[in-house]
């Protein structure tokens, strides 16, 4: 691996690693304090609906990170394979990564934003429900796929 190529790879690696530790802090404490404002203020000031509205926005600010981390999966992947350094457990993570992040910032975040706009109401049905699961379990996917191209990629790179 080319000194260039190998500074490539660490920026690579840390991106991915900042997106899986933005992912998990959110997931691990920003939901927790934000759903819970009545733990931290003394009273319920906000609604669990406006605490959906603050915490769909930590999500969609979030998913402008995801993306960007996409473009790199995809390019960087796409290169090593080029290159003939294919790995099927890599190109495999990589594949479900875009696919989870891409189902994630553009299909459950634009869905659950509609149901907001809709109100208070819509957000307490079966469907948001079920939309806001499967969006859940996605990005779980999304930081396992994650965590593989990490771990796979740091094994290639210390060789």
């Amino acid at each position: 691996m080319n000194k260039y190529f190998r500074m490539v790879t660490m920026a690579y690696l840390i991106l991915l690693s900042a997106v899986l530790g933005a992912g998990l802090y959110a997931g691990i404490v920003v939901a927790p304090v934000t759903f819970n404002t009545e733990l931290w203020l003394g009273s319920q000031v906000l609604s669990h609906f406006q605490e959906g509205l603050i915490m769909t926005e930590n999500f969609v600010r979030l998913s402008y990170l995801v993306d960007f981390a996409l473009v790199m999966i995809f390019l960087y992947e796409s290169y090593k394979y080029k290159m003939f350094e294919r790995d099927s457990i890599t190109t495999l993570s990589a594949i479900i990564a875009i696919a989870s992040g891409l189902f994630f910032g553009h299909y459950y975040l634009p869905d659950i934003l509609t149901m907001q706009l809709a109100g208070e109401v819509m957000t307490s049905s079966d469907t948001f429900a079920r939309v806001h699961a499967a969006s859940e379990i996605d990005f779980k996917i999304f930081t396992m796929a994650l965590l593989v191209l990490i771990v796979r990629n740091m094994q290639k790179a210390c060789r």
